[in-house]
């Protein structure tokens, strides 16, 4: 979780250059372009389920996706080369935040659109099945892709042919900027994936133990062959939409009383009340600040990739023209 926040904060801090959407002017020029959509206050949603999976395992994640790929094993500095657009991102900078990737670590994508990662998780799951493989897929998504059809669409495909997945509805609470449980009819994603036959289980989503213990157990039934299954983890959208929204439609009061909910607190106090030392915590964050750090300098100083790379992994039509 201290690497993810670490990774967080320094990629907001580095796309924050220049004058923000919003017109203020907030320092020295961008070396992180574009829509950049952090993870910052989700840390134990990753965390508790990404510690049940296997390198073999697949993941799909959303256009909030650092945090996933960091808890899957991918690599910080290749992850903040891609960030920067330079050519030994994990990508070959081609990518960026909202499309990063690692298939190296079964990290299939990040993924720009409201809930397309699910459609590409239950074919993921269901070529797995098809193989033989004892792998699964980890697909995270947020509770506004639950009113998108390819919830429905890929929670029914799942549900029909049993397949080995693990759905986690990563609720943050905010839908862009709006608050998501205005546009929500019904009980939400647990229920509605009770409807379809898949069984479903709603945890605190800022408690890292509780989202480990839960993921275990269903992660187990998954790999098991029991087919797909649910977890719904309530948590809170900490930064605004993407890191230059200041988030001012959001109400003062109730974002005080979320902010004390922050799981990286809440785990520190504790790790402290069952006799840990503060020494190891803050030698735990250093560390996670000090390769964050490293990361960021090997970003700086990675070369560009060359313009005829352009056309590299693009299909020709045969046609003279590129798509």
């Amino acid at each position: 979780m201290l690497r993810i926040r670490a990774f967080e904060d320094a990629a907001e801090r580095l796309s924050q250059g220049g004058v923000s959407a919003f017109g203020a002017a907030v320092g020295e020029a961008a070396l992180v372009r574009g829509p950049l959509h952090l993870s910052t206050g989700q840390e134990a949603v990753a965390a508790g389920v990404c510690h049940h999976l296997q390198r073999s395992d697949l993941l799909t994640s959303t256009h909030r996706g650092h945090g996933h790929t960091l808890a899957k094993g991918a690599d910080t500095t290749r992850m903040m080369c891609e960030l920067f657009g330079r050519a030994s991102g994990s990508n070959a900078g081609k990518g960026g935040s909202m499309h990063i990737a690692d298939f190296s670590v079964g990290m299939l994508g990040a993924n720009g659109v409201v809930a397309a990662g699910l459609p590409i998780a239950v074919g993921a799951a269901h070529a797995l099945k098809l193989r033989g493989s004892p792998a699964l897929v980890a697909c995270f998504f947020g509770d506004g892709a639950i009113n998108r059809g390819p919830f429905l669409e890929a929670l029914n495909w799942a549900a029909a042919y049993r397949l080995p997945v693990l759905f986690v509805c990563e609720d943050n609470r905010w839908s862009a900027t709006t608050d998501s449980a205005t546009t929500t009819a019904g009980a939400g994603a647990a229920a509605r994936a009770e409807a379809l036959g898949v069984p479903a289980q709603s945890v605190d989503g800022n408690d890292v133990e509780q989202v480990c213990e839960a993921a275990g157990r269903l992660v187990e039934a998954v790999r098991g062959g029991a087919g797909p299954r649910l977890l719904h983890a309530l948590t809170y959208r900490v930064k605004g939409h993407v890191s230059v929204d200041p988030a001012k439609y959001r109400d003062a009061q109730a974002h005080a009383a979320a902010l004390e909910q922050d799981p990286i607190a809440l785990a520190s106090a504790r790790f402290l009340a069952q006799g840990g030392s503060a020494a190891d915590l803050d030698a735990l964050a250093a560390q996670a600040r000090q390769e964050i750090d490293r990361a960021q300098q090997a970003a700086r100083d990675a070369p560009w990739p060359a313009p005829e790379a352009a056309f590299e992994d693009v299909m020709s039509t045969g046609a003279g023209r590129w798509f």
